[in-house]
């Protein structure tokens, strides 16, 4: 195998393995929380479990989904964090998973030189697929960090 083909399958293996792993602690992080507590804040200006998940849904879906992927996904940032109608959380967690799926098969789907094509979203300064996936990756990490603590306040346990 050629270099360019390992370290393809380093970066597809580590991603996956990456978005995997964060939507696994999401979800276990959201599996002891109550349908209101999933939606309740920490504080009036704060941000509940629920509006977390929903923005990273959301998040994905647009950068990832509607960008590469090309689902045709339009997204509504504002509503990620008002949404005041709550749905019920088994729904909102699974558009979660629906999401991380799509995440997932995107990365798988891309060949050595598609890492590097160009990019480019609303409010994103990345340049190419792989600055892309990565970041959405570390954003993906400091929501699921506001999800240990929401959990631990809601809980007494992180």
């Amino acid at each position: 195998m050629t270099e360019t083909g390992d370290l393809q399958i380093v970066i597809v293996e580590s991603l996956t393995r990456r978005y995997m792993a964060l939507a696994e602690r999401a979800r276990e992080l959201a599996a002891p929380l109550s349908d209101e507590q999933f939606w309740q804040k920490p504080f009036p200006f704060g941000n509940s479990f629920g509006h977390l998940v929903l923005h990273l849904t959301g998040n994905l879906s647009y950068y990832i989904g509607a960008q590469i992927a090309q689902t045709g996904y339009v997204r509504d940032r504002d509503l990620e964090f008002a949404e005041s109608r709550h749905p019920a959380k088994s729904d909102v967690m699974r558009r979660f998973d629906d999401a991380v799926a799509m995440v997932i098969k995107t990365i798988q789907a891309q060949s050595a030189s598609d890492w590097l094509r160009e990019y480019s979203a609303q409010r994103e300064d990345a340049t190419n697929r792989f600055d892309i996936l990565f970041r959405c990756a570390t954003h993906f990490h400091l929501h699921v960090g506001q999800m240990i603590y929401l959990n631990f306040q809601l809980n007494g346990r992180p």
